[in-house]
């Protein structure tokens, strides 16, 4: 079986993962314990039977549950999300989530970026140069970073940067490089082609993401340290050796390269608590992303919102799945070659 294959096959078998999370966010709001209608009413308007009724009917759930879920479905299958009830109300689904999901996919570009750079390269350094003083160093930062709370860790920093000129000698945080008019809020996505655009929108989510990456770093690194060090006791490393492989050949092509393969669903798990997290670190941050919006429409009670939003969250999940299967094709060789 080609990679070709093996890759659409796992594309095949997304499409019942999304159609069963879908009917299950069905499910649970609109035939779950809470009614969204009475949610869309005020307090006054829940005793009106004939205001009651029109909610319903906005909401489609006059109709069979059978033919509501048909056509919840169906709606999703075609991207046509409709419009919020309470939360922007009257705007369409389609723009919101095309205004606030880039910020969500910036921070968490940032987020994975820095958890992969510096905790992958930190295990692989502690594996490679085990039971030494700067081994016990890393290990003991990542197990002191992995343990911070993203809550506390967020409200530090920013306490932190906002009196940076004081607490580092007259370094100023929010006047380095790009000026910053305030530590919190959303990145300016319309000049990410500029460079000061970039630079702006960069450093404005970098605090969010450390933030949102801390966990990730730690763990990433635990894993890639204990992977190294398997890897360098398997046999065909002391064959390499014996055969004469150079030091450098012998570190990136046999053992990093060999240690990389039980750190793809490592990192692409971490990419799944990336999406529920940033609703917290969206929160403290004030960036308007698709996790804030999602906290905001809980909290609001717009639960046809809330539905469309998980929906959007499933099909990113399924998408992350997909890019770890992708990886495995190109770090692993062996992948997809069973049966052929």
């Amino acid at each position: 079986m080609s990679k070709l294959t093996y890759l659409g096959k796992r594309l095949l078998m997304s499409i019942p993962v999304v159609w069963l999370g879908a009917s299950m966010t069905w499910f649970i709001i609109f035939m779950g314990p809470i009614d969204p209608a009475t949610r869309l009413l005020s307090e006054g308007q829940t005793r009106n039977p004939a205001a009651y009724e029109a909610a319903q009917a906005q909401l489609g759930l006059d109709q069979p549950p059978l033919q509501h879920y048909l056509d919840w479905m169906s709606n999703l299958i075609v991207f046509d999300l409709g419009r919020t009830w309470l939360l922007y109300q009257g705007s369409n689904v389609n723009a919101l989530i095309l205004d606030f999901l880039p910020r969500t996919l910036w921070l968490g570009f940032w987020s994975v970026l820095i958890a992969v750079c510096i905790g992958v390269p930190l295990g692989f350094y502690a594996g490679m140069h085990s039971n030494t003083g700067s081994d016990y160093l890393a290990s003991m930062g990542g197990i002191v970073w992995r343990a911070m709370p993203n809550f506390w860790l967020a409200i530090m920093l920013l306490t932190v940067l906002g009196s940076s000129s004081a607490i580092f000698f007259g370094f100023d945080w929010q006047s380095f490089v790009v000026p910053l008019d305030a530590l919190t809020g959303s990145p300016d996505m319309s000049r990410l082609g500029t460079v000061d655009g970039f630079l702006a929108a960069t450093k404005k989510v970098l605090p969010a993401a450390l933030v949102l990456g801390s966990a990730s770093m730690g763990n990433e690194m635990r894993i890639g340290r204990t992977a190294v060090l398997e890897v360098r006791n398997e046999d065909y490393v002391d064959l390499a050796k014996a055969k004469g492989v150079s030091d450098r050949a012998l570190v990136w092509k046999h053992i990093l390269r060999n240690a990389l393969v039980p750190l793809v669903p490592i990192i692409t798990s971490e990419a799944f608590l990336l999406i529920g997290g940033s609703v917290l670190v969206e929160t403290v941050f004030g960036i308007n992303g698709i996790g804030f919006l999602f906290f905001q429409a809980a909290i609001q009670g717009d639960l046809p919102l809330v539905g469309t939003l998980m929906y959007v969250f499933i099909l990113m999940i399924v998408g992350i799945n997909l890019i770890q299967d992708l990886l495995y094709t190109i770090i692993d060789p062996r992948v997809g070659l069973e049966g052929a």
